[in-house]
């Protein structure tokens, strides 16, 4: 099953998404007519993963690490499908990365990884945009639109064995597989649980094959993850102030 919200004019409305309709409690939204789907969850954070994945060790230089190496988005990140990223004025290389990114569905703490799969909801695509000539993981990761979400939860998915495309302008730049992970998905979660206390709706994501390239103001990018869905977001210029 696909869970998702719609952003009607009378504000965002949850749903079981069914071929570009949102059935909610109290109707049917049709996605267009209605409104636009969003973010499909509101995150009290985004808990991310980084290099859990070999390629991108050897391809940015890092060191294995011993544990999952993992930093926090902001929930004021969060845009959804087809929205805009906002390129910032203050930065001269933005990147992309797609992640898978698993959606709690219960207030949890401490959980052994053979019971994630009883606190998640569900899986969805984040797009790890990150200002990659800035200083400090906060500064690089956590501004405005750093963090596309959506298009969907997708309830009916387990987080192995799925293929990974992302494309830019419709170029593959990532093919890869999820079992090429260091740390597994049940592992990241029950390894995270331990230090966090998670809230529904709260975003776990699981790291990137690679970071292969920057991207451009009218740039489009596409992560599509097997199972899951798409996302799909363009880059523009931001709005300079007056």
């Amino acid at each position: 099953m696909r869970l998702a919200r719609i952003q009607t004019p009378d504000g965002p409305v949850t749903g079981r998404y069914e071929n570009g309709v949102v059935v909610a409690d109290d109707g049917r939204y049709t996605v267009g007519r209605d409104g636009a789907l969003t973010y499909p969850c509101t995150p009290s954070a985004l808990y991310c993963v980084g290099r859990n994945y070999a390629e991108t060790l050897d391809q940015m230089d890092y060191d294995r690490p011993e544990e999952p190496d993992f930093f926090i988005k902001p929930p004021t990140s969060l845009v959804g499908p087809e929205q805009p990223i906002r390129y910032p004025a203050w930065t001269e290389e933005l990147t992309y990365a797609g992640e898978l990114a698993a959606v709690v569905d219960e207030r949890c703490h401490d959980v052994a990884p053979e019971d994630v799969p009883d606190v998640i909801r569900g899986y969805t695509v984040l797009n790890d945009v990150d200002a990659l000539d800035q200083q400090g993981r906060t500064a690089r990761k956590a501004f405005d639109t750093s963090g596309p979400l959506g298009p969907w939860i997708e309830t009916d998915v387990t987080p192995y064995d799925l293929d990974i495309r992302t494309e830019i302008n419709g170029e593959v730049r990532q093919d890869a597989n999820t079992e090429l992970m260091l740390f597994d998905p049940y592992e990241v979660v029950s390894y995270l649980s331990r230090r966090f206390t998670f809230r529904p709706g709260d975003v776990i994501a699981f790291g990137s094959p690679a970071n292969p390239g920057t991207v451009d103001p009218g740039d489009e990018i596409e992560i599509t993850y097997e199972g899951v869905g798409t996302l799909r977001n363009s880059v523009v210029e931001q709005a300079s102030r007056e």
